[in-house]
């Protein structure tokens, strides 16, 4: 019998760079809103709080039409699906660059949230079918440290080409990227016109899955516990540990190198004993959140603790996707899509309670408090994944490919 290679030194297939890349474009949109709002307040006439609204906008567009836009263009070739999707997402960038109305952009966000939804769903699904079951957690880290990287470079390249020029630049710009994106898309990602149709029914059928909504949960409050600390890390640095405001966006670039790490390595973890990854990540992540809210007063104790923050939390996510993917067998894309709702659930869930919390007398100690208790109810259903793991048999739940290198290892 010839050798087994080693997964670990294996490289992945470079359509799954390219649709990284692609990723890497709409994580900047999404986020580099924030840098650029009283820009947009100012020049379209309405109140910052108001124009925060485009924020909520992309969130309710990714939550709602993740699922939806996946189910609409099932039977769709995935290849025209993903070149359609960074045309619509250029084109809702250019109305949006050109329009004098607030209620247009508005618009144009949704529009683009649903792109971004379309994308990523169908993304995750042609990333892991082109790297195959035993780089599937890899496959998605890298398409999730395309979000990272934005979050790095993307964010502060966008914001500050809004605040030179203006607020337009930045939609001007990926505008251009995502045509381009789509010609490249285009040109690698394999056709597959003669693939068996895809079935509406079967996908569906992945929702009567218990184990599918345990690892969704899962997605939710561990993102849910991370972001409600995140959204609300100005106060905390600022106020509480006392670091000066232009030391902040230093301060998050090393949470977002501390995310692509984590991605990077969870990735390749989770890709040989996944449950375990996951339950050491969610109590790593509990632990530090806990820590920072006893520990914050120290300015280089928060440091630390926010990289390695980034680290912990992002380390699961890959490895929390495979896992949806793997459940939901041969009908994984509305599995895909309901796993990006389910971040953006957490996130918005997450965040609302923070600021609650942030208004407490708890103060900037609340946000932390809210993610460690978030954070620390990941491990019911990650234990109660385990245990029906433990008591299970039939391995072919867990992914199509009955091979031994296609069973993922649970231990």
């Amino acid at each position: 019998m010839p050798p087994l290679t080693d997964d670990r030194s294996a490289r992945l297939p470079f359509v799954v760079l390219v649709l990284a890349a692609g990723i890497f474009l709409m994580g900047t949109t999404e986020f580099v809103i924030a840098g650029l709002l009283p820009e947009i307040s100012d020049d379209l006439g309405v109140s910052v709080s108001h124009a925060g609204l485009l924020i909520t906008a992309f969130a309710a567009g990714m939550i709602v039409g993740a699922p939806a836009m996946a189910i609409a263009t099932l039977r769709l070739p995935r290849r025209f699906t993903l070149v359609l999707a960074l045309t619509v997402f250029a084109v809702g960038h250019v109305v949006a660059a050109l329009s004098p109305s607030f209620a247009v952009v508005l618009a144009a966000r949704v529009v683009t949230a649903l792109a971004t939804g379309t994308f990523w769903c169908v993304a995750a699904v042609v990333a892991t079918t082109a790297a195959g079951p035993a780089m599937t957690s890899r496959a998605l880290g890298m398409l999730l440290g395309g979000m990272t990287v934005a979050n790095i470079a993307g964010v502060p390249l966008g914001s500050w080409l809004g605040q030179v020029s203006n607020w337009r630049g930045p939609f001007w710009v990926l505008a251009a990227l995502s045509a381009a994106a789509a010609a490249v898309i285009g040109r690698y990602i394999p056709d597959e016109e003669r693939c068996e149709a895809r079935s509406v029914r079967a996908e569906f059928a992945v929702l009567r899955q218990g184990r599918v909504w345990l690892a969704l949960s899962a997605i939710a409050l561990l993102m849910g516990g991370v972001l409600a600390t995140y959204t609300y890390i100005s106060p905390l640095l600022t106020e509480r540990a006392q670091i000066p405001a232009a030391a902040v966006p230093l301060v998050l670039t090393g949470y977002g190198a501390g995310a692509l790490l984590g991605t990077t390595v969870g990735g390749r973890l989770g890709d040989r004993r996944p449950l375990a990854t996951l339950i050491t990540a969610a109590a790593a992540t509990s632990l530090i959140l806990l820590l920072l809210v006893f520990f914050s007063t120290s300015p280089v104790v928060t440091v630390v603790l926010v990289t390695v923050m980034g680290v912990t939390a992002f380390a699961a996510s890959p490895v929390l996707g495979a896992l949806v993917r793997r459940f939901a067998g041969s009908a994984p894309t509305l599995a895909s899509a309901l796993a990006s709702s389910s971040s953006n659930v957490g996130v918005a869930v997450g965040s609302w309670a923070a600021g609650i919390a942030l208004a407490s007398p708890l103060r900037q100690a609340g946000p932390p408090l809210v993610g460690t208790v978030t954070a620390a109810l990941t491990l019911v259903p990650l234990t109660a994944l385990v245990l029906m793991r433990a008591t299970r048999s039939d391995d072919h739940a867990v992914t199509s490919d009955p091979s031994p290198r296609g069973r993922a290892r649970v231990g």
